[in-house]
């Protein structure tokens, strides 16, 4: 697959970023490690072997692999709906993967694959009824993501009531949990998800080609032999499963899936919303996000989703402003 020097460019830059701030992330904590002792620590030497690997190296990980997880979502929703605002956090997707994880936590044992297949399952009821009730109007990006607030409306409303009903220590837990956190976060979390959305970017990774050619019209899409419908529920589960996958294990992390993929796109200077750019842009938001969720309030740690939802607002109203301005 072709890919634009451009594109090419900024990619190898944002690596680097991450690179940079995931130095950062390893180097920062209660007591502050230098490079050369992060770099020793990473090889099994120096006194820092435990506070690197075991502690600080799973949720820099971790904000890395979700961060690409939610700027691939998100720019998968916004091809499909041709809309800025189409992202799974504002179309309900999130609510929904909260709600399936609720009734895990609420009604089940709450273990890892239990969340998962929760979350999933929820995030993917959550898109069916999105799909069902805007049937009448040719699912037109508006009218998807019009549609998709009102239903996040409604699943939020029962998400709450959801908390409400569970035991004092099992709302407390899922309240918390709710506000998107990479505290805590260890090895014994990683694995699963990990694999998961391993699997899921390497199938979007395939039809990458194929989402790009049908995002420059049906018909455009059909004369290049692209099967629309095949296509779309690829999208789909890979969307909702990447969403899923990260409320699972962090909570809902806001604003990352609807901002990643705009700037991706207008750093790339791309007219579709590209893949890379979006992905490697959602992991330099979220890693930066948690490091100033860290360092806020140090020795407090804030959750992650704290920060991703004051910067996202203010995105989102200059976002707003400028679609109105555009029509």
């Amino acid at each position: 697959m072709r890919v634009e020097r451009r594109t090419l460019l900024l990619s190898a830059a944002l690596a680097a970023a991450i690179l940079a701030l995931g130095l950062l992330g390893l180097s920062f904590g209660a007591s502050w490690a230098t490079p050369g002792e992060v770099v020793a620590a990473l090889g099994g030497w120096g006194e820092s072997v435990v506070v690197v690997r075991d502690w600080r190296l799973p949720r820099v990980l971790a904000g890395l692999v979700f961060g690409l997880a939610l700027g691939v979502a998100g720019a998968i929703f916004q091809n499909l709906t041709r809309n800025p605002m189409g992202s799974p956090d504002v179309i309900g997707l999130d609510a929904g993967a909260y709600t399936g994880a609720l009734v895990a936590i609420t009604l089940l044992s709450g273990s890892s694959v239990q969340l998962a297949t929760g979350s999933v399952l929820g995030g993917l009821a959550v898109a069916a009824l999105i799909y069902l009730l805007s049937a009448g109007g040719g699912r037109t990006g508006l009218r998807l993501v019009v549609i998709g607030i009102a239903v996040s409306a409604i699943v939020t409303a029962l998400n709450s009531w959801i908390v409400l009903r569970a035991e004092l220590e099992v709302a407390m837990a899922a309240a918390g949990w709710h506000a998107g956190s990479l505290n805590g976060v260890d090895w014994e979390d990683l694995p699963l998800p990990f694999a998961i959305i391993a699997v899921l970017l390497v199938v979007m990774a395939g039809s990458a080609h194929a989402m790009h050619q049908a995002a420059l019209g049906e018909a455009v899409a059909a004369t290049t032999g692209v099967s629309l419908r095949r296509l779309r529920l690829v999208m789909v589960l890979v969307g909702v499963g990447c969403t899923a996958t990260v409320t699972s294990v962090a909570g809902p992390i806001a604003f990352i899936a609807l901002a990643a993929p705009q700037i991706g796109r207008r750093l790339a200077g791309a007219p579709g919303v590209p893949l890379l750019p979006a992905a490697l842009t959602g992991a330099l938001l979220l890693q930066g996000a948690d490091l100033v969720a860290q360092m806020l309030l140090a020795p407090e740690s804030l959750p992650v989703g704290v920060v991703t939802t004051a910067i996202g607002g203010c995105y989102l109203i200059w976002l707003l402003a400028k679609e109105v301005r555009r029509r």
